[in-house]
């Protein structure tokens, strides 16, 4: 997992080979104005799910995995609470992977909790097994999804 201020992006760009066209995107000046839903940006490579909303809070937060695509979870507005769990100490698989989804989910519970807010990002990686929207709050966010090279 990395934690950081989108200002700090570039210093990221090395992480995958798509990502820097993940950051352009988070770095639009209309960004905030984009309706909920999908947006591409290059097609199913690197592609942006808009949300807001509350968040469901930590006990009710599901840890998630992908293995195709990094995330990045990025605060517009408000701020979100992510859990995280290393996937060697996965003991538990309530969903097992779906290809299609590129996602699995986990019974087990973060091992620790990383307070996210406005102008901030947490990128995850196959390995980082996370739980986002753990806030009670509202939390407006993009989340970038990168096709791992």
């Amino acid at each position: 997992m990395i934690f950081d201020r989108l200002s700090n992006a570039t210093n990221y760009y090395g992480v995958a080979t798509l990502i820097e066209k993940g950051f352009g995107f988070l770095n639009r000046s209309d960004l905030a104005l984009l309706e909920d839903g999908v947006h591409e940006v290059q097609g199913r490579e690197v592609f942006a799910i808009i949300a807001r909303g509350n968040g469901v809070g930590r006990e009710r937060a599901m840890l998630e995995a992908h293995r195709e695509y990094l995330d990045i979870q990025y605060v517009i507005d408000g701020t979100d609470t992510i859990g995280w769990l290393e996937r060697d100490f996965v003991q538990r698989v309530k969903n097992p992977y779906d290809r299609e989804k590129d996602l699995e989910f986990f019974f087990d519970r973060p091992e620790s909790w990383v307070q996210v807010p406005a102008g901030s990002f947490a990128i995850f990686l196959p390995q980082d097994i996370h739980a986002p929207l753990a806030t009670t709050q509202y939390a407006h966010k993009a989340v970038v999804k990168v096709k791992l090279q």
